[in-house]
């Protein structure tokens, strides 16, 4: 699986993948990592990628110009075609999205509030894909047009970010666990919390057996693995809070 992403802060997705799974992950190969910073494909010395939005209202949107420019670096296989058809063409979208990667099948994904709902589901679904291609808004948001040049918006949930860093790096996560030989322990994944529609995993429990006065419970203490199985299946299901 390879993840790219469209971004105005490269260094906050480059540290991330330097820890924990991920770097490892990164290590062996199982993932790869390449950003693309927007400002690159600017043409003024201030390297701009923002402006004030048609009709007016308050903050500034990231121009297409250079978000454009980014995606078609990314995907040159897609895009080597599209100069052929006007942007203006109803039929742009639909030749764009036929268009092969080389054989790859590669995902173009906008980070947006008005996005579909990213679930364990939609992580599942994700890893069918070689390449995942993630652009992070910034400001108030995006020009309407990155339409035409994306597969899908996703989103983390219903509340509002800085950007769409922290959506993507969400989102690589969830998808990077599901990799065969990313965990250790493929079960860590296989059992876990919305694999199986809305139910959550189990409560988990280690040494000590008794700390300050709270007790492991005892059926995970009896070596019984029917009754053990029983209570995780009880105690597992859309089970939330404390």
């Amino acid at each position: 699986m390879k993840y790219t992403v469209i971004t105005i802060f490269p260094q906050l997705i480059e540290d991330y993948f330097q820890e924990g799974i991920l770097s490892r992950a990164l290590r062996n190969k199982q993932v790869g990592l390449k950003t693309i910073n927007p400002r690159k494909f600017t043409k003024d010395r201030h390297q701009t990628v923002d402006d004030i939005p048609y009709g007016g209202g308050a903050g500034l949107v990231m121009k297409i110009e250079p978000l454009v420019k980014a995606i078609k670096s990314a995907a040159r296989s897609r895009f080597r075609h599209s100069e052929l058809v006007s942007e203006s063409s109803s039929k742009t979208e639909k030749i764009l999205k036929q268009v092969q990667d080389d054989g790859k099948k590669v995902r173009i994904i906008l980070l947006d509030p008005r996005g579909k709902r990213f679930t364990q589901k939609e992580a599942k679904r994700l890893t069918k894909y070689d390449e995942l291609i993630f652009v992070c808004g910034r400001y108030e948001g995006v020009d309407e047009r990155i339409k035409y040049y994306i597969d899908e918006k996703l989103s983390i949930g219903d509340f509002v970010l800085m950007g769409g860093e922290l959506g993507a790096l969400t989102i690589m996560e969830s998808v990077a666990r599901l990799i065969p030989g990313v965990l250790h322990h493929p079960e860590s994944a296989k059992f876990e919390s919305f694999s199986f529609g809305d139910n959550l995993e189990h409560p988990q429990y280690t040494r000590p057996e008794v700390f300050e006065g709270h007790k492991v419970p005892k059926v995970l203490l009896s070596g019984h693995h029917g009754k053990v199985e029983e209570w995780r299946v009880k105690n597992g299901k859309n089970k939330r809070g404390i």
